[in-house]
């Protein structure tokens, strides 16, 4: 369980460290920041940012997907028998 958890936790801090990175270096607000995006979306650093913020994203939806699965199937009767 809290190697569960701790999946969860690690995979939501690089996440949002990431768009957090992303969103000063790449895109900064206001209307300078408007035109660095031209310059700065494109470098290494700034697609590598958006690949990591899409990794993370996929698999902080599975971990969630996955957990709520588990209580579903926790909830259901042992022993249950299917007829065919």
């Amino acid at each position: 369980m809290y190697k569960g958890l701790a999946s969860v936790v690690l995979t939501y801090v690089a996440h949002y460290g990431m768009v957090k990175m992303y969103s000063a270096l790449c895109v900064p607000e206001g209307f300078a920041g408007f035109f660095q995006g031209f310059l700065m979306t494109g470098s290494p650093l700034c697609q590598s940012g958006v690949q990591l913020i899409s990794a993370t994203q996929v698999s902080y939806s599975t971990l969630i997907t996955m957990g709520l699965a588990r209580l579903v199937v926790d909830c259901l009767p042992t022993g249950s028998k299917v007829a065919p």
